[in-house]
């Protein structure tokens, strides 16, 4: 079978390759896939060295965002031939550290996890793939090709989810949200803030493309700019940029008892001088929060999974805005201007 082969920081290494099957010990649900997405960790794998190998191999299987339909599964496993699966990225560490051995392995506290596409372990980016049950994720079939948007959407379940619970502190109303980046993780963010009957307000630093309409669509308010300008003091911030200097410069524009959840990292080689001692003084005197998020437990896909499925979904399909066939990955991780959301055909 064909599948998309990478060598972690060796992007010339990139190719379509011809291996075996996957066997039962990989898994006792066989899946055809259908569609896989790309984001900036397989940019970070092919071209920074971000990634491991699976033990023994010379060539990583890419790809986490994953799509598929069962072909062959357990009569107890909860699923049967044509349902539409996802798949959940990491894998519990064998020891296992305490959150693992409850099932929050998006906690590993010892960092042994293992993750599909990314860490020791092939990824979804193959014509078949194979999956335990327990880590597989059945889709509202009425999804269709909006279900590769799971894997991302969960990240931002998992986000919603800790800010909620951090909330529950005090008697806490929030009432703005300003989600910061207008990417694929930025736009599920704001849906689901849109879902909590939050005033929501997205801010990017490009005013341009197919992600103003959405936003628009959403019932959300665009910012550009400075977003020390966006005119609003948020209960929440979602922060899915990374970028040091923005996130430093959201202290100064934060509600009372605000709680900022960052998700995104970037790599930057400038340094950003801040001043701590006021940030430090502003969270201080404000009760203000700010943690960071990673990953996903099996939960948070079925929260995902919940929220895309009351979304409307013409307007989860206008986030995917290219879809290439799988030998046209090498050029598919580089992105162009108008792409949110890039997908490849597994079946091409």
């Amino acid at each position: 079978m064909r599948a998309i082969t990478a060598v972690p920081g060796k992007p010339e290494q990139l190719r379509i390759a011809d291996i075996p099957e996957p066997g039962p010990e990989e898994g006792t649900v066989q899946v055809r896939g259908r569609l896989l997405g790309i984001c900036g960790t397989d940019v970070d794998i092919v071209q920074d060295g971000y990634g491991w190998l699976p033990p023994g191999a010379d060539r990583l299987v890419i790809g986490h965002e994953s799509l598929g339909e069962v072909l062959d599964a357990p009569a107890d496993s909860g699923l049967q031939p044509g349902d539409l699966v996802a798949g959940i990225v990491r894998r519990p560490d064998p020891v296992p550290c305490g959150p693992c051995s409850h099932g929050d392995w998006d906690f590993c506290a010892n960092g042994a996890y293992t993750e599909r596409g990314i860490k020791a372990r092939n990824g979804f980016g193959s014509e078949l793939w194979r999956i335990e049950p327990e880590f597989a994720i059945r889709l509202d079939p009425s999804l269709g090709d909006c279900g590769v948007l799971i894997e991302p959407a969960s990240i931002l379940a998992k986000a919603w989810e800790q800010t909620e619970r951090i909330g529950a502190r005090f008697p806490w109303q929030p009432g703005t949200v300003l989600v910061t980046g207008a990417g694929p993780i930025g736009l599920c963010a704001a849906l689901m803030g849109v879902q909590r009957g939050l005033d929501v307000h997205v801010f990017d630093r490009s005013d341009t493309g197919p992600k103003l309409g959405l936003i628009h669509d959403l019932g959300a308010t665009f910012h550009a700019g400075d977003v020390r300008d966006v005119g609003v003091a948020p209960d929440i911030v979602i922060e899915t940029t990374g970028h040091g200097p923005l996130v430093a410069q959201l202290s100064e524009i934060l509600a009372p008892n605000a709680i900022v959840c960052l998700t995104g990292i970037a790599s930057s080689a400038d340094a950003t001088v801040v001043d701590t001692d006021a940030i430090n003084r502003m969270m201080v005197l404000g009760n203000m929060v700010a943690f960071g998020s990673v990953n996903a437990a099996r939960r948070h896909y079925e929260q995902a999974a919940e929220a895309l499925s009351r979304a409307d979904h013409d307007w989860l399909s206008r986030m995917i805005t290219r879809r290439v066939g799988m030998g046209e990955y090498p050029d598919a991780v580089h992105k162009r201007p108008d792409d949110i959301k890039v997908v490849v055909d597994l079946r091409r």
